[in-house]
């Protein structure tokens, strides 16, 4: 039976504890668009699930290989979304996890970090456009302007997105110095 749910994540790692409580409930996830998550009856912990973020879009050469890679060692790719890729494995076959060490942990956070920094940059230059526009516009109109209202929202949207990138740099920071004291 197919069960939909509609959710929404912020940060990749609740989001894929979340699939892990799922399947421990017995429901396997089949497919995934933005915030609708698909589901299909199975045993109970039957898949461990792992989400990743790609270095290049899924139909680039080397997404290619590296998802046929995958599907050669048993991990099963359910779900893409832009470079966010979806996947599982049974759960009988042992431990799966797609960061092994130190170095690919701190390279995947890096990824999903400037993908929150992008964002941020994006919204701070357009609200800055947007207040610019709307503070000319009150020194020669006197009146305050929507632009000043719209550039005040994306400034503070743009601070928002830099606050989910802080957790990431703080371990960023956490296995940079594990490393270090390894070494």
């Amino acid at each position: 039976m197919k069960h939909i749910i509609r959710k929404a994540y912020w940060n990749y790692e609740k989001e894929e504890k979340w699939l892990n409580e799922m399947s421990s409930k017995g429901l396997a996830l089949t497919d995934f668009s933005w915030c609708r998550y698909v589901f299909e009856d199975a045993t109970e912990g039957e898949y461990i699930y792992r989400i990743e973020l790609l270095d290049h879009p899924i139909k680039h050469p080397e997404s290619k290989k590296y998802l046929n890679f995958l599907e050669e060692i048993g991990v099963e790719i359910v779900a893409y979304y832009m470079k966010w890729v979806y996947l599982r494995k049974k759960t009988y076959e042992g431990k799966f996890d797609v960061y092994s060490d130190i170095d690919s942990k701190i390279k995947h956070y890096k990824k999903v970090n400037l993908w929150w920094s992008m964002l941020a940059g994006v919204e701070f230059g357009a609200g800055l456009l947007n207040v610019v526009i709307g503070l000319i516009y009150l020194v020669l109109e006197g009146e305050v302007n929507f632009n000043l209202i719209i550039g005040s929202i994306l400034s503070i949207i743009g601070f928002l997105f830099l606050g989910l990138g802080r957790p990431l740099r703080e371990k960023i920071k956490k296995l940079k110095n594990e490393r270090e004291i390894r070494e």
